[in-house]
């Protein structure tokens, strides 16, 4: 990518945010998500099996996770497929360097709404819910490469996801069914060691495990780590699986959205809007 491509991409990621910050429909998505996990942690009284961690403190540390995850593998998918409906793609075709600046847009719009949501969530948690916080320079530091790295992660991975999916009506449908069953197989909201092992070892292989896991090694204290199923934070192993899944994003994304752009055409357009018109999913 050219210092030309970096420019127009964050110029680009800038108008979205500040449209974003303008659009309440999208901002009460966000803010909902966040009182959501406030209430089920409202509600936790016992403790981590094995350990005097609260377990409502384990649960925000994996909502955590979860928000950052969702933002990435579920909304950003959900925007790609929209704006293709609508003709993004196709412009694409016609503007220099198009797909990189707008893979970049993208990562800096979900980059911006997922640390906006973590602030939020752990700020008011901490305020109302007595939730966890970094206890010190080296926690806040495994939080935020832990964040920037698990980011890195799903947003091209999402990316590429949003690339193929169909259309917006079936986007959803698609994406939601794993990621609510990797929210509750990663130890996200449940101790992953009381998950079968089979099921332990096929969490590992996805990211929200390894995200989950990273923060809860920055937010709660090491006296927690008897719930981890190799009784150790792991944070190399966090590293390489984050980083693994980095790199087979951008693999993925780049050519995924240059395919989807070659493929647009006015005419398929236009067959794509007429067919929704006659199943009712939009005006005629």
């Amino acid at each position: 990518m050219t210092k030309r491509h970096w420019r127009a991409g964050f110029l680009r990621g800038g108008i979205e945010l500040r449209q974003l910050l303008r659009t309440p429909k999208e901002l009460f998505g966000h803010l909902s998500n966040v009182v959501v996990a406030l209430v089920i942690a409202g509600y936790m009284s016992d403790d981590v099996p094995g350990t005097d961690t609260p377990m409502a403190h384990l649960v925000l540390a994996g909502f955590a996770a979860y928000l950052l995850f969702q933002i990435g593998l579920i909304n950003l998918p959900q925007m790609l497929v929209t704006e293709r409906e609508e003709g993004a793609l196709l412009r694409l075709r016609a503007t220099p360097g198009g797909i990189p600046a707008y893979l970049i847009a993208k990562c800096l719009l979900v980059v911006g709404t997922a640390v906006g949501t973590l602030v939020l969530l752990l700020a008011t948690s901490a305020l109302l819910v007595n939730g966890p916080l970094p206890s010190g320079p080296g926690d806040w530091l495994t939080l935020l490469w832990v964040t920037m790295l698990g980011l890195l992660a799903v947003v091209p991975l999402g990316a590429a996801i949003g690339a193929v999916l169909p259309n917006p009506r079936e986007a959803l449908a698609l994406i939601m069914l794993p990621a609510m069953g990797l929210l509750f197989t990663s130890g996200a909201v449940i101790p992953i060691t009381s998950m079968p092992v089979p099921v332990q070892q096929v969490a590992s292989v996805f990211p929200l495990k390894w995200m989950a896991q990273g923060l809860r090694s920055a937010l709660l204290p090491d006296s927690a780590q008897a719930a981890e199923v190799a009784g150790a934070w792991e944070l190399p192993m966090v590293a390489l699986v984050l980083t693994a899944w980095t790199v087979l994003g951008f693999l993925l994304a780049i050519p995924l959205l240059r395919r989807a752009a070659r493929r647009e055409s006015g005419s398929r357009m236009t067959a794509r809007h007429r067919k929704a018109a006659q199943s009712g999913a939009m005006p005629a």
